[in-house]
């Protein structure tokens, strides 16, 4: 592996995979087992920033995404598969990132100002929400990633994460290099409303759903706003 790049990405276990999960990032993942030297984890931590309140299934999402990982293709021949809770250093380099981290950073990411807005039901006033790009810092620059995989919608992070390792290094040495974004070719998958898809918006076409969910989901679709 010494002569290859290094990226690592990661997944939400917050409910059951979909098109914009397919083709938004693990079919890319899969096409670059050969070529880089593959980082991949379950955000089981991140799960909590949205869902705090509701945690007795995120246990059972953990095992069902590595198994939908494995049957699209991921292999731990090829690649490194783990869940972020068992790495404790995940914590420890979290809380020292955010003792150097301004808060302005964090309140102009685009991705808060919007699922405050679109997730208006939720109470997401928490630090655990406002600080998850510096965990997703921590996630990353712990294993030193040349670069991450993304849809377009997770530049923002990364350029976070490229700024918190910068400040780090300009305080205390030249430490961590600061990573890449690597667009997807398919970088973001539209809902049936025309929002990005996600479960949080509901608007996800299920790998799992049936024939007739799937009809359903797609006639609601507009096609044509004229």
């Amino acid at each position: 592996m010494a002569d290859k790049k290094r990226i690592l990405s990661g997944m939400r276990p917050t409910g059951p995979l979909h098109l914009g999960n397919l083709h938004g990032a693990l079919q890319n993942w899969i096409d670059m087992q050969d070529r880089y030297d593959c980082f991949f984890f379950i955000a089981d931590w991140h799960a909590l920033t949205s869902n705090y309140e509701n945690t007795e299934n995120i246990s059972e999402y953990v095992k069902q995404m590595m198994i939908d990982w494995l049957s699209a293709g991921l292999s731990p021949e090829k690649s490194t598969l783990f869940v972020q809770s068992h790495i404790k250093e995940h914590a420890e380099l979290f809380l020292l990132l955010s003792m150097i981290t301004p808060v302005p950073w964090l309140e102009r990411n685009p991705t808060y100002k919007d699922q405050i807005v679109q997730l208006a039901s939720k109470d997401l006033s928490t630090f655990g929400f406002l600080g998850y790009p510096v965990l997703q810092a921590a996630d990353i620059i712990i294993y030193r990633a040349d670069g991450v995989p993304v849809g377009v919608d997770q530049v923002p992070h990364v350029e976070i994460t490229r700024e918190i390792a910068r400040r780090f290094n300009y305080l205390y040495g030249d430490t961590f290099p600061e990573p890449q974004a690597i667009l997807t070719e398919t970088p973001k998958i539209l809902g049936w409303d025309r929002r990005k898809m996600s479960k949080s918006y509901d608007n996800a076409i299920f790998l799992s759903d049936s024939p007739e969910e799937i009809l359903e989901k797609v006639s609601k679709m507009i096609t044509d706003p004229a």
